[in-house]
């Protein structure tokens, strides 16, 4: 699904000649092709699901939020434009993230669900988390909010 609405996507982009979201979703595309011929390498002939796509997608987007930071001290204000354009075309095909409320109920399920009494049974609830919540939630802020719940 999420496949088909990449390719869509980009032929969309060059149809409307929108350069900026042809070359963000080539490099989508790209990054996926990569991840495809890793996962062959393991043995997954059909490449990588849906949620590893989404995380994927998150990678790329934080990726860009920690370059937006170093080109803003670099005053390079046209790079953090650009980065900033990417982030809106990538976010086109994230889910809606969480909000606040909704992450602290989505972790306080998975710490009752796996039975979390301390910080060892971390792993297992983020597991659980990136399972049922891929490409939804921030792991790294649900990692602070787990780690200080089991503490």
């Amino acid at each position: 699904m999420l496949r088909a609405r990449l390719s869509e996507a980009l032929k969309t982009a060059m149809r409307e000649r929108d350069q900026a979201a042809v070359s963000t979703v080539r490099l989508i595309l790209a990054a996926l092709k990569d991840r495809d011929i890793a996962a062959r390498g393991r043995g997954n002939s059909d490449g990588i699901g849906e949620p590893e796509i989404l995380q994927m997608l998150q990678a790329m987007v934080k990726q860009r939020r920690e370059s937006i930071e170093l080109y803003a001290r670099g005053n390079r204000q046209d790079l953090v434009d650009q980065e900033a354009g990417e982030i809106a075309i990538i976010e086109r095909f994230l889910p809606q993230q969480m909000d606040e409320t909704a992450a602290a109920a989505a972790i306080a399920a998975a710490i009752a669900e796996t039975g979390a009494a301390g910080i060892k049974d971390m792993g297992r609830v983020m597991a659980v988390l990136r399972e049922r919540h891929a490409g939804q939630m921030d792991f790294t802020r649900a990692s602070a909010q787990v780690k200080q719940t089991l503490s």
